[in-house]
């Protein structure tokens, strides 16, 4: 009990920049998502990418149903670098209108925390 306690201090006393967030965004293919996933990991935008192929996506395009498979990618970064990730994660996507939303965390562990923030150095 107390080390959630004393976790779930450490998640909230951490400036709104140090926070950790989640972008969500899709891919057509794996090679893509990886793309772009290799280039933010490597800017340090991201500390890590997860890369989930294999989506089935509905969705309304151009005035018609579609039906798609989808590659999902969940984008671990800090708050202070959300707009960046998505300028970066826009600039490179190859989607006219990409999926982009940037989902802010609740608590966590500590020690991950904090591996996200020594992965994206410092906020700008």
């Amino acid at each position: 009990m107390q080390v959630s306690q004393n976790h779930g201090e450490m998640v909230k006393s951490m400036g709104n920049a140090e926070r950790p967030v989640l972008i969500y965004t899709t891919f057509a293919s794996l090679e893509d998502a990886k793309a772009v996933g290799a280039a933010l990991v490597a800017a340090r935008l991201a500390a890590c990418v997860n890369m989930f192929p294999g989506m089935i996506s509905l969705y309304q395009w151009e005035g018609a149903q579609t039906e798609a498979s989808e590659v999902a990618m969940i984008i671990k970064t800090r708050s202070g670098l959300a707009d960046q990730v998505l300028a970066e994660t826009k600039r490179l996507h190859p989607y006219e209108v990409p999926a982009l939303l940037v989902l802010p965390t609740e608590g966590g562990s500590a020690e991950y925390c904090a591996w996200i923030l020594s992965e994206t150095g410092h906020a700008e």
